[in-house]
């Protein structure tokens, strides 16, 4: 019988597949490539992504972020508040997210990865019911800001998997 740690540890690894293959190979230039003026490019999809899964399972858990305890706010050099996640980003703040190369992206992603399921690993169904937000109405139980994050996280990364393939097909 599948656990609910199990379930959840399967979720996010479907999302990490889909960062790395997002990102492979890809150039800097690809990486910051934009369709339009607005659009996000697969870097801040996948930065920002990261960042939310680091930000959510890092309160939850109790932990540090990785973003801040690993050093990767420093190596990403961005031009906001370290504590930015993307949420209300600027046309001018997406841009700013331009690694030069995949492996910042998929390591920062790994790292983060690796203590999601860490944490997962000791969960229990029992665990999935206690309140980790009251700020809304009804009030936010673990299960349900596990399953947002898994949500938000796969929405991201498929848009970043859509990005690539349109810059293939273009020639990009």
């Amino acid at each position: 019988m599948t656990t609910t740690a199990e379930l959840l540890t399967d979720a996010f690894d479907r999302i990490r597949e889909i960062v790395h293959q997002s990102v492979r190979s890809l150039s800097a230039d690809d990486l910051a490539a934009r369709l339009d003026d607005e659009a996000n490019s697969i870097a801040w999809l996948v930065w920002h992504l990261t960042r939310v899964q680091d930000d959510h399972i890092a309160e939850v858990a109790g932990l540090d972020q990785v973003w801040t305890s690993g050093g990767w706010a420093e190596r990403f050099d961005l031009p906001f508040p370290v504590e930015a996640i993307g949420y209300g980003h600027s046309s001018d703040e997406v841009a700013a997210v331009r690694p030069d190369s995949p492996g910042l992206l998929v390591d920062y992603h790994d790292a983060v990865h690796e203590q999601t399921v860490g944490y997962l690993r000791g969960l229990t169904d029992e665990d999935l019911d206690a309140v980790v937000d009251e700020a809304w109405a009804p009030p936010v139980t673990l299960a349900v800001r596990l399953v947002s994050v898994v949500s938000d996280d796969l929405q991201h990364a498929g848009q970043a998997a859509f990005v690539r393939g349109i810059l293939e097909r273009r020639g990009d």
